[in-house]
């Protein structure tokens, strides 16, 4: 599997002084516990975001000359995050737009959860049923948990590939790609990294294929994200949604031309480059301050979320072990309560999300003291209106 030749670690010096500047990136209002859902913006990102329109909104002679170069900036950025070179990376509006490539470019035997977040199943269904030549095949979990153990116990000969989440919405827990990787020999490995790319110092090289978008934990807004695939990926997939920029044959064509056998191949039309530039910047706030680094502090910072629900007897389904969460806190209040727990945390002013029977919190490296008291005053009203 051919990779970039090193994958970029951040600059030496003091960790907690490049954990201090990338905290100062962060902008929203206190009580916000809700990365999970979507990240907003940072401060980089704005000012990304503000430079770009106007130059787009003055379209000074010359000025637009240098947005060709925003693409090649955050595919750079992407590979030195994951360790894929540039040419194995394409810019995707979304994860779910580069699991649909995925999904429709696969053929064979896919093994996966039905539990995971629906964009994953979601596009093997639909790639099943319009191409006829994917066979999506469900995964028996442990609690809804991805383990190496789970699949080697279902996998056999007409498996093709694997597909799995880094890091599971609900309740946070962490995939070790590692294992999976041992596990599935020569067959692909997918994986929908949105809900840990820039948080996990996950180990991208045992994938065959990486996809993320930018607007949750990396906090670069909407329409950013990425598709990533090895040289095996490419070889073994087949580029169904290959649209005006996904050859190499220039334009006007004299026939239909073929695919690129690069990335390129999975892009339909030209990507938006001004998003490219917002999740570039948020890329290489993360490079500068290192993943490993803001990983610590998340996991402080969730830590201290677990305790804060065992001091008010919530249940918690998040993992107790550091090496099987990331940012992601569920808690899984009694059916009765829980409609007061939601209500409690809305009025003190802290977002979060509910859905079904349990409420996730999403704690970032630039979450503050301040947003942590709030959540302990949501949880001590939420304790006094349970009791009666």
């Amino acid at each position: 599997m051919s990779r970039h030749p090193d994958k970029q670690t951040a600059d030496p010096g003091d960790a907690d002084d490049r954990l201090s500047a990338f905290q100062a990136d962060f902008g929203e209002d206190t009580g916000y516990l809700n990365y999970g859902s979507v990240g907003p913006l940072s401060r980089r990102a704005e000012a990304e975001a503000a430079r770009w329109n106007e130059v787009l909104g003055r379209a000074v002679f010359g000025g637009l000359a240098d947005v060709d170069a925003l693409d090649a900036r955050m595919r750079a950025t992407v590979g030195a995050l994951t360790g894929f070179r540039p040419d194995q990376i394409v810019a995707q509006p979304n994860t779910s737009q580069g699991l649909v490539h995925t999904m429709f470019g696969l053929s064979g035997v896919v093994l996966l959860s039905a539990a995971e977040y629906p964009s994953l199943p979601l596009a093997a269904e639909r790639a099943s049923q319009h191409r006829g030549v994917l066979t999506p095949r469900w995964l028996e979990t442990d609690r809804g948990h991805v383990t190496a153990d789970r699949i080697r116990s279902q996998l056999d000969d007409e498996v093709t590939a694997v597909a799995v989440s880094l890091v599971d919405y609900r309740t946070g827990f962490v995939a070790d790609l590692h294992a999976i990787r041992e596990v599935i020999g020569d067959r692909l490995l997918i994986v929908d990294a949105i809900q840990g790319f820039g948080v996990v110092d996950a180990p991208f090289e045992a994938a065959d294929v990486v996809a993320s978008g930018g607007q949750k934990w990396m906090r670069a807004g909407w329409g950013t994200g990425f598709l990533a695939l090895s040289d095996r990926a490419l070889d073994r997939l087949e580029p169904v949604l290959s649209g005006v920029t996904g050859t190499e044959e220039p334009w006007p064509y004299a026939e239909t031309p073929e695919p690129s056998r690069t990335a390129s191949a999975y892009s339909i039309t030209r990507a938006d480059p001004f998003a490219a530039a917002r999740f570039a910047a948020s890329l290489e706030a993360t490079l500068a301050v290192g993943t490993p680094v803001i990983q610590r502090a998340i996991a402080g910072l969730v830590s201290e979320a677990i305790e804060l629900a065992d001091e008010f007897g919530i249940p918690v389904l998040t993992s107790r072990d550091e090496r099987e969460r990331a940012g992601i806190v569920a808690l899984e209040p009694e059916e009765e309560v829980l409609e007061t727990l939601s209500a409690s945390l809305a009025n003190h002013g802290v977002t979060a999300t509910t859905r079904g029977a349990t409420v996730r919190l999403s704690v970032h490296a630039g979450t503050t003291r301040e947003t942590l008291e709030l959540l302990r005053g949501a949880l001590v009203s939420f304790a006094t209106a349970a009791s009666y």
